[in-house]
């Protein structure tokens, strides 16, 4: 429901050469078993493409004698890749990968690209600084987010988010508010969807710059003209062991070092050092994400449900989240949620058992917001500790209270990211 959508639209959708005959599905809950529709997959596929399950990979290719396997997934270890290109040569298809070259649009005004070498790296609190920097200058910016379209994929095809209500209108995921939010309070116009050539046409109209913030470790869509990756000293070589991250990082005109206000000293140097190996040309920026939250006094013995950002605490790996670091610093103690899920939240700790402390916002669906909302009511605690960038209290209509934390960039020394963009800084 990303890259895989993109590669198709940027390189086969109109290709005589090839003929698709299926999307495979991982990951996220409930996209297979649907249809990639006709309006999307144009004039070759009248009848739309099925979405599978990644499990049926062999079959598929037995039935259809597929030729060519094109690995289209983000944020993946590279030892996966190659175990899933294995399992398509036994099966007598070719394996492919396609290169930003291949698959990036064009826009009329400039690009800038903030991407990270793994889920959770910060890309959110850089691309809401970058805004901040370039807005203050006097442009027109509008963000143009990765897509994480889990609706009608046909009415999700362009979608132009400007005011709160517009994330009501278009039924938004807890994950798409995460990141949609943030940049509509700032007064950004966010677009996102399926098809970023004709999201990009519309955007452009009313941009002065672009700014591409990526999901996952994904590298981006367009073509760029000044890429920023993330780099995270708290997962010290994840920089150069998963994909398309590492690419990400080779790409990159700016390597940011992120979270250097808690990470050791070891990790920073070891992330440096990968990034001056990999990519000896790129500017390195030194930056902090500090934590707040009002009332801290409040945590002090308290015992504490944390709630995490979803994609970062499940196939981001990281055991914990801002809202870890905030409760701990506190004083709080943490409670399992575990005894306390339903549903699918119940399976997501099944499948990532290296959560034990915490509660990822999961809502890729009503349903699943609807069991979010069971196992945080059910869940023995004295507070509520949220560090998504939305107001999970207010969206799921809960009964107890919920403090909020919220982080911010702040670059540390010289250079700083108003140093890289002052390309795009107007001249008097």
């Amino acid at each position: 429901a990303g890259r895989d959508f993109h590669n198709f639209n940027t390189f086969f959708r109109d290709n005589a050469i090839y003929r698709v005959v299926a999307f495979t599905a991982t990951q996220i809950p409930d996209i297979a078993g649907r249809m990639y529709p006709e309006e999307l997959a144009g004039a070759l596929y009248p009848n739309g493409i099925p979405i599978i399950e990644e499990e049926r990979l062999e079959e598929v290719i037995r039935t259809h004698d597929v030729r060519v396997v094109v690995f289209s997934y983000s944020d993946t270890p590279h030892e996966h890749v190659m175990h899933l290109a294995s399992r398509s040569l036994a099966a007598g298809a070719d394996f492919m990968l396609l290169s930003p070259q291949s698959t990036q649009v064009s826009a009329t005004k400039p690009v800038v690209s903030i991407c990270a070498v793994r889920t959770g790296c910060g890309k959110s609190q850089t691309g809401r600084r970058v805004v901040s920097i370039l807005s203050g200058w006097g442009h027109r910016v509008v963000v143009l987010r990765h897509p994480m379209p889990y609706g009608d994929l046909a009415k999700q095809a362009v979608q132009r988010f400007a005011t709160l209500e517009d994330l009501d209108r278009h039924r938004c995921t807890i994950e798409e508010r995460e990141e949609y939010e943030p940049h509509i309070t700032a007064g950004a116009v966010v677009y996102a969807g399926v098809d970023y050539a004709a999201i990009t046409r519309q955007a452009q109209e009313e941009a002065d710059i672009i700014i591409w913030e990526g999901g996952n470790n994904d590298f981006p869509f367009l073509k760029t003209d000044l890429m920023i990756t993330i780099v995270d000293p708290l997962r010290p070589g994840h920089e150069m062991e998963y994909h398309p991250g590492e690419t990400c990082l080779r790409m990159a005109d700016v390597v940011l070092v992120n979270k250097v206000d808690t990470a050791d000293f070891a990790g920073i140097q070891e992330v440096r050092a990968s990034a001056r190996a990999a990519n000896p040309r790129a500017v390195i920026v030194d930056a902090a994400s500090p934590v707040f939250v009002d009332h801290p006094e409040q945590l002090v013995g308290a015992r504490a449900l944390v709630i995490e950002d979803g994609p970062t605490v499940t196939h981001g790996s990281m055991a914990y989240g801002a809202g870890a670091v905030v409760a701990q610093k506190h004083g709080a103690v943490l409670v399992d949620p575990r005894p306390y899920a339903v549903g699918s939240i119940a399976r997501t700790f099944a499948k990532y058992p290296h959560l034990e402390r915490v509660l990822p916002a999961m809502g890729y669906s009503d349903e699943q917001m609807q069991e979010l909302k069971q196992t945080i009511e059910a869940t023995s605690c004295d507070v509520v500790i949220s560090a998504t960038p939305i107001d999970v209290g207010g969206l799921l209509r809960l009964a107890r209270p919920v403090m909020r934390v919220r982080y911010e960039l702040q670059e540390i020394g010289s250079p700083t990211l108003e140093d890289v963009l002052v390309r795009f800084k107007p001249t008097a």
